[in-house]
């Protein structure tokens, strides 16, 4: 039993420990997913963190245009679903996150309307959990970044002035502007000869895709440190330009609310956000797009409407010339495609064989590295159609006739979605750098770089 000194001192420890904490003393009833709390208890008051228990992927496959149809409805009326991708034609595969209250009549529907369909996972927020359990401290040494763990933005942007202080012979940290909210945009310049060709690489422009940034810096590393002569040589016949993540308001979000933002946090009334790679002004919100600020890929209130889009655009028209950038890589995931212009029609590229080419080739390359099976094509025939994406828009406007959209890991009938292990960071980069290579070699080959 406590004596009154001691229950009286145990009072004091606990308040001084809640003060150092933050946590908070409730003068009135709260329920802190416990069960409820009574005045002049404590509870640490959960994080504003958006929270996916329960929640499960379908994939549905669709046989009938009346199953398109019935789901194109669904899709309009309902943000309970999240669907990747949209319903477009029959024999097409497409995986739904669905909410955990929803999953009843989801299931329902899916027997009523005789629906194929699998269950690839129970709860989401399992996923999540762990994935987040293989984030390191935003504290940490910016010189233990290694690909094994996921990063902050803020040890990435340290990592690149460190590394940039260790290389100073040949890179250089840019700096495209501030975003949104006022985060800088960063990436690298690597340039061993002023007159070199260029090859510009853009990652994390969709928040959640989190192996993006981390191939990218990956890619950046290899080039530095690689004792591999092909490699030495890819970095002292080309000048780079990699930037990790080109929308760092929403990979901040996904790390500190939702772990399945995907959009910029531009604020629009009771809405924030706009789909960063339906922004470009090259046939903008004319397909695979919403002019719904509440929808995942909302095309923006106009063409190049924000921030982060302005500050690519400026900065590849005033160094696409300049720079001799001839190559133009987006790092996205997931579905294991390499994919060429266009997104918004089925028309051919000019140089539509020599791209399909260069995939097919890269694609084989990653085969016999890690047995992975990716696919090639243009973006509109291999995945959906989509209109206002930087590919095309730096394909069509800029002219860089060298430009390729990166689905990386995992399949196309993922269980993980976007929120894939961090075992795999480092074979999944190696695949896209061994793909980026290839293609460079056999672009070079036909004399794209001349």
């Amino acid at each position: 039993m406590l004596t009154w000194h001691s229950a009286s001192l145990w009072l004091v420890i606990t308040t001084l420990a809640m003060a150092a904490t933050g946590s908070k003393v409730l003068s009135e009833n709260v329920d802190c997913g416990g069960g409820s709390v009574v005045g002049g208890e404590t509870c640490q008051v959960p994080p504003d963190q958006a929270r996916y228990d329960h929640y499960r992927i379908y994939n549905v496959q669709f046989d009938t245009e009346e199953q398109i149809k019935l789901f194109q409805k669904l899709e309009d009326e309902s943000d309970s679903l999240t669907f990747i991708g949209h319903a477009r034609e029959i024999g097409q595969k497409l995986s739904i996150l669905v909410a955990a209250h929803r999953v009843a009549d989801f299931a329902d529907l899916l027997k009523t309307y005789n629906i194929q369909h699998r269950v690839l996972t129970y709860n989401f927020q399992d996923k999540i959990d762990s994935n987040l359990r293989e984030v390191l401290p935003d504290s940490i040494d910016p010189s233990k970044l290694d690909w094994q763990h996921f990063f902050h933005l803020k040890t990435i942007y340290a990592w690149l002035d460190q590394t940039a202080e260790k290389y100073s012979d040949r890179l250089t940290v840019l700096d495209m502007g501030s975003s949104t909210q006022n985060n800088r945009i960063l990436g690298i310049k690597l340039a061993t000869n002023p007159n070199n060709k260029a090859i510009f690489i853009e990652a994390g422009i969709h928040a959640r895709e989190w192996i993006s940034p981390a191939t990218a810096t990956y890619i950046i590393n290899e080039l530095l440190t690689s004792q591999d002569a092909g490699v030495q040589k890819l970095a002292r016949d080309y000048n780079w330009f990699v930037f990790p993540s080109v929308n760092p308001d929403g990979y901040k979000y996904t790390f500190e609310h939702d772990r399945m933002w995907r959009k910029n946090r531009q604020l629009f009334g009771t809405s924030r956000g706009v789909d960063l790679n339906r922004n470009y002004p090259d046939h903008w919100n004319s397909t695979g797009s919403s002019s719904d600020p509440t929808r995942y890929d909302y095309a923006g209130p106009s063409a190049g409407s924000e921030v982060e889009t302005q500050r690519l655009i400026e900065f590849i028209r005033s160094h696409a010339k300049k720079e001799q950038i001839k190559t133009y890589i987006a790092l996205h995931s997931y579905s294991q495609m390499l994919m060429f212009p266009y997104g918004h029609t089925k028309d051919r590229v000019y140089n539509y064989d020599d791209l399909q080419e260069f995939g097919k080739k890269a694609t084989a390359a990653i085969k016999a590295e890690s047995g992975r099976d990716y696919v090639s094509g243009s973006l509109y025939e291999t995945i959906y159609p989509a209109g206002g994406g930087s590919m095309d828009w730096a394909h069509a406007e800029l002219e860089i006739p060298i430009a390729y959209t990166f689905e990386l890991r995992g399949p196309p009938d993922s269980q993980d979605l976007f929120i894939l292990p961090a075992v795999q960071i480092q074979p999944t980069a190696s695949e896209a750098f061994t793909a980026i290579r290839t293609i460079v070699e056999a672009a070079a080959e036909k004399g794209y770089y001349k």
